[in-house]
């Protein structure tokens, strides 16, 4: 998880934190209408010395999705009711942050829009204002080249190009 934030995710923020503390979080809920729902993979990680959590819901994709921006959504929403729930809120009863990520390793270059907001046409007048807006992070493997992966030099990067080889011949068991 530290390799594909550092080496994937440019933001000195993100950088900064205490990876030694990175914690997996049950990804699997269950919906008012008692319907289960399951994420890829939900972390959580210290913030400044304490358990202020950013919460990282990292989402695994192998084909386009078109709706990918509204089940991001969805699943930020539910992970969301169940930290209420838990009773994993901050101290002062606001949600921790949430890093929706979305993790592509197909065949094809990523083509769905990565905003909510950008799968609803424009409406005039108030409307548009209450426009859903839930953008989540694209981490398209198709979208580094073979030199940009070994400039990174670490574990995440070495499976992409072993994903996505320029020459096929290159790899060899």
């Amino acid at each position: 998880m530290r390799d594909l934030i550092i080496g994937f995710i440019p933001d000195d923020w993100l950088h900064s934190l205490d990876y030694s503390t990175l914690e997996k979080v049950p990804g699997h809920y269950v919906t008012e209408d008692f319907q289960q729902r399951a994420d890829d993979i939900v972390w959580r990680v210290k913030v400044g010395g304490e358990w202020l959590y950013l919460y990282l819901l990292i989402e695994f994709q192998s084909s386009v999705d078109k709706y990918m921006a509204l089940r991001m959504m969805v699943y930020t929403g539910l992970l969301y009711q169940d930290l209420i729930k838990r009773g994993d809120v901050l101290a002062d009863g606001r949600l921790p942050p949430i890093l929706p990520i979305v993790l592509y390793n197909g065949s094809q270059r990523w083509t769905a829009v990565t905003e909510v907001a950008d799968l609803i046409p424009a409406v005039p007048g108030l409307v548009e204002q209450f426009k859903p807006k839930l953008q989540y992070l694209l981490i398209d493997e198709n979208a580094y080249s073979d030199s940009q992966l070994a400039s990174v030099n670490n574990l995440v990067a070495a499976v992409f190009r072993l994903e996505h080889p320029t020459d096929p011949q290159a790899i060899s068991i």
